[in-house]
């Protein structure tokens, strides 16, 4: 799609920058707030994650900048380390690290996160959006807008600040929020949609503008005032002698070091699984190289950490709002990095005019596209064991955090596949046999070591007098010790009076020699193709 030229989807890419940059301007202050780190820091992350990443990505629709998922080990990494300032070193050496990461081809990872889980992320992170907005959406922002995690900081989490709201509700926060809604809604009629001139403005760009006079409207009538502190709150960038600055010490503690590797593993598993998940998102199915984005993001944390910003990955919500608003290809991203340094280096004033409860309608619509009631009975439609990894990966997201869900979605994913390969490890259909004749026992073409169970299982179990024939030519790949299995039985059967025959299991090498070097053969023309 981006063949013809850096600008051939513009008039859908411009509009859809727009709303990234509304999206991600509360999001980049509020996380840096719950890392403890200065709020600038934030808006340099977003600006490098939108222009830096941007280009240097080969993603077509993912939307970089800081995540909420590594707010949690900064806040500890800069405690531990003392200063802000040594803590940039440690986001160099982070970039440095997944650079190298890319060039040795570790982006293959993203190729094994199950399809349930990636869809159970991004159902779990809609429903992350849906319930933290909701108390933004009614004037109670005690908790700051972008946090993800279930326990807050104020010691209350997700479903107890919605009790708590119930005391502090604004009434001109919630006729933001519905009239926002509303306008978004309505702008995705196909009557709006066809016409030529309503169709320029973004509906989420619409409803923020509405926010705005809605806000200058109600200043002054009591029962609808919508006070301070319910506004995007912009620092002061009037000087830049206050921007942090790396302490270049860093870089010879040890301290620094390991606070590096763990930032770029946590930074690489995010990014890798934000990219699965925008893959599948992207409605035409493009595929992001994920060894090159790897590349992107590192280089992204190497400028982040030299002029004072946070660690950046690859990001769902910023990246869905991209897809959902028609963003084609990534003039989107980068654009809306453009947008976060130029408006707020340029515009600070009309930015703190933005209501709180408008930017919490833009992202309820989000949050309501990840996780709609057609994906589910979709999903739930495709058998209970797609179903269940999806909803666990769902409760974990939600009610965890976005790694945990994740690993709990994968750790059910995984005890299926075990439970498959004791079931299915070869074929042998008791109806099939006749009293009298050889049991044949025809081996899978992958025989491993998560099938050694069920084949000793079934080895233990043949009743003594019988003829056994274990079939392995269909057999490519055969764990040592499952064959070390077959040849305990093959040595005991005579004492339990059983006669066996193997058929290719003592030939799987030069097989597997031949296999191989057809795969090489295969996989190099791929390459070939890719360059």
């Amino acid at each position: 799609m981006e063949s013809k030229h850096f600008f051939a989807h513009w008039k859908q890419d411009l509009p859809a920058s727009v709303v990234v940059f509304l999206v991600a301007l509360p999001l980049c202050l509020g996380i840096a707030l719950a890392s403890g780190a200065p709020l600038i820091s934030g808006l340099i992350a977003g600006v490098v994650g939108g222009i830096v990443v941007g280009l240097a990505s080969g993603s077509s629709l993912g939307v970089s900048g800081p995540a909420a998922g590594l707010a949690a080990i900064v806040l500890a990494a800069i405690s531990d380390l003392g200063t802000y300032e040594l803590f940039l070193a440690a986001v160099v050496v982070a970039g440095l690290v997944q650079v190298g990461l890319g060039l040795l081809k570790a982006g293959v990872i993203a190729y094994y996160f199950p399809n349930a889980v990636i869809k159970g992320m991004l159902s779990g992170i809609g429903v992350i959006i849906i319930l933290k907005q909701i108390p933004h959406a009614v004037g109670y922002d005690a908790d700051y807008m972008g946090d993800q995690d279930f326990l807050q900081r104020d010691q209350h989490n997700t479903i107890t600040e919605l009790f708590y709201m119930m005391d502090a509700i604004n009434p001109g926060a919630l006729v933001i929020t519905l009239v926002g809604l509303v306008l978004m809604v309505l702008w995705e009629r196909p009557f709006i949609k066809r016409n030529p001139v309503l169709n320029i403005v973004p509906g989420p760009l619409l409803a923020v503008l509405a926010g705005i006079g809605l806000a200058i409207t109600f200043t002054g009538t009591p029962m609808l005032e919508v006070g301070a502190g319910h506004y995007v709150d912009i620092p002061d960038l009037s000087s830049f002698a206050a921007l942090p600055r790396l302490d270049l010490a860093g870089f010879l503690m040890p301290k620094v070091w390991v606070v590096a590797l763990t930032i770029a593993v946590v930074a690489s598993i995010e990014t890798l699984l934000s990219v699965e998940a925008t893959d599948k998102l992207d409605p035409y199915k493009r595929t992001t190289p994920a060894n090159r984005e790897l590349i992107a993001q590192g280089a992204g944390n190497l400028i982040s950490g030299l002029i004072g910003g946070m660690p950046v990955t690859q990001v769902i919500v910023r990246s869905s709002a991209n897809i959902q608003t028609g963003g084609r290809t990534r003039l989107s991203a980068i654009a809306h990095g453009f947008l976060l340094l130029g408006c707020v280096l340029l515009l600070p004033g009309l930015l703190r005019m933005i209501p709180l409860a408008s930017l919490a309608a833009v992202l309820l619509l989000v949050g309501y596209k990840l996780v709609k009631p057609a994906q589910i009975k979709r999903i739930y439609q495709m058998g209970i064991m797609q179903f269940l990894p999806y909803v666990v990966t769902v409760l974990g997201v939600a009610f965890t955090d976005l790694l945990t869900g994740v690993g709990l979605g994968i750790a059910v994913a995984f005890i299926h596949i075990l439970w498959k390969n004791f079931e299915t490890p070869f074929h042998f259909d008791p109806e099939d046999h006749q009293l009298g004749e050889p049991i044949r026992i025809e081996l899978s073409e992958d025989v491993t070591f998560l099938n050694k169970a069920s084949i000793k299982h079934t080895l233990e179990m043949l009743p003594a007098g019988s003829e056994v024939i274990i079939d392995a030519r269909r057999s490519v790949h055969m764990h040592p010790d499952v064959l070390e299995i077959i040849e305990d039985f093959e040595s005991i059967a005579p004492n339990r009076v059983i006669q066996v025959t193997t058929i290719g299991v003592h030939t799987l090498p030069q097989r597997r020699m031949v296999t191989d070097s057809a795969q090489k053969m295969v996989a190099k023309a791929a390459n070939r193709a890719r360059t």
